[in-house]
């Protein structure tokens, strides 16, 4: 390790230790976004560019960073976004990253395509209530069947998935194979697991069983990515429209959040169809390649439906700056995805708990120069316009 990462501090020291501790193709799942990766670098650009307007001589001895977030108290307006295979990054890294977030006292959101199932990463939260993510598939019996299972584990906070009618074009992935099938594919991989020997004792041999935990009762052959990858292929619904929404919101009776919302009247739809808030979201820019920064369409989304329902955003944030800005511009509080991966995995438990430790003095030295000391009172008035 270089020295100047004998203490890994941000989100990006974490993700250098990260890129040197997964085999490639692992971390370029993680790390990477659809096609020349525009909109992923526009996310971090565009919360850069936002700038906060220092005040002083205010009385900032008491400077509280609590908030709550569907309902639920938290020590800063942070949840841990949802990630597919995050168990694939560090062994069992769902239950690790949910005992992180309880320590830390935010919100976890297990990915329907998670290593760990929903009753491993219960008992690894002690009780504690975590958040469940969803698509929408073919199968509503399937979708009826683990909104059942969420509940019976004690989930009271659905988030679903609503940008994901096929998935998107990432070119690292299908430069290392990820989807391909025969030899040589095989071999890639292969070798960059040989390559990272720390990684492989630890995830590939102690980490088993790496399957789909939250998906083996409805996927034949679960314990094959490649038999996964067709049934979902096959299952995401490109017909999907409101009135599914409608069916779903009838069916979950806890709270709802649509994420991947980035147009104004979607996010007017969402709360047409009863949601209690929306996450708004271009998937990291996972998804389409050269659509707006998550945060540049923060502003006018919530300017219109901020008073009728819960606004979230996700994509870019790499700092409590950056939290601090995100609710400067009207949000209520912001998912984090790949920060608390690349913390997971460079530095497994303690890492995680240590990147969110960092986020929440940042957010604090955030409040406290701005001249502020409720997260409810952050708003326009504490960015710099000029």
């Amino acid at each position: 390790m270089r020295p100047e990462l004998c203490y890994p501090s941000t989100a990006l020291d974490y993700r250098r230790l990260a890129e040197r501790r997964l085999p490639r193709f692992l971390f370029d799942y993680v790390d990477g976004g659809a096609g020349d990766e525009h909109t992923l670098a526009a996310n971090v650009q565009d919360f850069a560019a936002v700038r906060l307007r220092q005040r002083v001589l205010v009385d900032v001895a008491r400077v509280d960073t609590s908030a709550q977030l569907a309902g639920q108290r938290c020590s800063l307006p942070l949840a841990l976004a949802p990630i597919g295979l995050a168990g694939m990054v560090a062994r069992r890294g769902e239950a690790q990253a949910v005992r992180a977030a309880k320590a830390a006292g935010v919100p976890f959101t297990l990915s329907t395509v998670g290593i760990c199932p929903l009753a491993e990463v219960q008992q690894a939260g002690a009780g504690t209530p975590f958040w469940f993510q969803l698509y929408m598939l073919r199968d509503r019996g399937a979708v009826r069947a683990l909104l059942d299972r969420a509940w019976a584990a004690g989930c009271r906070t659905l988030v679903f998935t609503v940008d994901l009618p096929l998935t998107g074009l990432r070119h690292r992935d299908v430069r290392h194979g990820m989807a391909a099938q025969g030899a040589r594919p095989a071999l890639i991989k292969a070798l960059q697991v040989l390559a990272r020997p720390g990684w492989l004792a630890d995830v590939a041999v102690q980490g088993k069983p790496l399957l789909f935990g939250n998906l083996a009762e409805q996927v034949p052959g679960a314990r094959d990515l490649n038999a996964f990858k067709a049934w979902v292929d096959a299952q995401f619904d490109p017909s999907v429209t409101w009135k599914d929404i409608e069916w779903l919101r009838g069916h979950w009776k806890g709270r709802l959040l649509l994420k991947g919302i980035l147009d104004v009247e979607d996010a007017r739809s969402a709360v047409a169809v009863g949601a209690d808030g929306i996450v708004v979201s271009n998937h990291g820019g996972r998804q389409l390649d050269a659509v707006a920064s998550s945060v540049s369409k923060l502003p006018a989304i919530a300017q219109a439906v901020g008073t009728q329902t819960e606004v979230l955003v996700d994509g870019g944030v790499r700092s409590g700056g950056d939290i601090f800005k995100a609710l400067a511009l009207g949000a209520r509080g912001v998912l984090i995805g790949r920060p608390w991966v690349w913390a997971l995995a460079g530095g497994g438990e303690a890492g995680l708990h240590a990147l969110l430790a960092t986020l929440q003095r940042e957010f604090l030295l955030a409040m406290t120069l701005a001249g502020v000391t409720r997260t409810a009172d952050i708003g326009p008035g504490h960015l710099d316009m000029n």
